[in-house]
């Protein structure tokens, strides 16, 4: 299979290249175009015609511009790159009849910055919250209107083959597939993601004050994340969108007893009163302190998201690294940094 991936030198798309590598040919799209082990040539977004004669059989669009947790880059940056990229790789995906299967990376942080109820499913309507997640959503509801437009009238937009047009087929005379996926925090080997901040806190011996908070979040081991993919390329499976994570969420606390035990050291974790921490929140958000209501909401919030309708569509009951491990992998690769 000739597998095209944007964004193919970023964390998600090396990992891509090397479990996927082995049995396709990857062809690269991407704002810079060095060689790369695994990848039979980069090409550049202004090249992007040029490959309509290379017999492309899938395309994987992780390009994107990052969330910037320091809230330090203009809003437009967003939508040029996460919205204006999408349209035109999947305008050039739908007007090509080579390609089969279209991946969009899109986030969970889409739908909801913060989750309603006990856990994160696709039936779940956009309430996307700052420029990141608007810019993801305007890039799903390009794809949808093009790809399966009946699925705009419904309330969360979920679609499936059965909304796609005969006129969407393929040079085999198949038709074509799409697949949103929607996954949370991404971790690996070189990535911390999120967790660096407190794998700092923890690293340097500093106690966690907030072990009376029981919050639990998902996250999407790497080696999870390349699974599914490479399920999605070599199954036939129903167009649609789905969401991505691990299958177990950890607790904050269960987080710093991983990384302690990754580094050799004791977890110090001080169950301390809510009313207590909440009390120190407000007047730090009074006194302008790094503790504040809103950081103690996102530090003790529950984030659980749901993997059942992709485990499902691939026909499997869980995935093959489990949570903990993961996590472990990860803290472990970076404790050698």
């Amino acid at each position: 299979m000739n597998i095209l991936i944007t964004g193919v030198h970023g964390f998600v798309g090396s990992n891509l290249v090397k479990a996927l590598s082995s049995n396709n040919i990857i062809y690269g799209l991407d704002i810079v175009a060095p060689e790369k082990e695994g990848v039979a040539k980069t090409f550049s977004w202004d090249e992007l015609p040029q490959l309509t004669n290379m017999q492309i059989n899938a395309v994987i669009h992780l390009a994107g511009k990052a969330h910037d947790t320091h809230n330090k880059s203009a809003a437009d940056i967003y939508f040029k790159v996460n919205t204006g990229l999408t349209q035109k790789i999947f305008d050039w995906y739908m007007a090509n009849p080579t390609p089969k299967k279209f991946i969009f990376f899109s986030t969970v942080k889409s739908v909801a910055d913060h989750v309603p109820g006990d856990i994160l499913t696709e039936e779940c309507v956009p309430t996307s919250v700052g420029p990141y997640g608007e810019s993801k959503v305007q890039a799903e509801n390009h794809i949808i209107q093009s790809f399966a437009p009946a699925a705009m009238e419904r309330p969360f937009h979920n679609f499936s083959d059965a909304d796609v047009s005969d006129s969407f087929k393929v040079s085999d005379g198949s038709n074509k597939q799409v697949y949103i996926m929607r996954p949370c925090m991404i971790h690996g080997p070189g990535n911390k993601g999120n967790l660096n901040l407190l794998y700092g806190v923890v690293k340097k011996g500093i106690p966690w004050p907030l072990g009376a908070f029981e919050n639990r979040r998902s996250f999407t081991c790497i080696d999870n994340l390349c699974y599914v993919i490479n399920g999605l390329l070599t199954k036939d499976v129903e167009s649609g969108i789905y969401h991505m994570g691990d299958d177990e969420a950890l607790s904050t606390n269960e987080l710093i007893e991983l990384i302690c035990e990754a580094l050799g050291k004791k977890a110090h974790i001080w169950h301390l009163p809510k009313g207590l921490m909440n009390g120190m929140a407000k007047l730090g958000g009074w006194c302008h302190l790094p503790l504040n209501p809103l950081r103690m909401q996102k530090l003790t919030e529950n984030y659980v998201v749901s993997n059942d309708k992709i485990k499902k569509a691939l026909g499997v009951d869980k995935m093959p690294v489990r949570a903990n491990e993961g996590i472990m992998k990860t803290v472990r690769s970076f404790t050698t940094e």
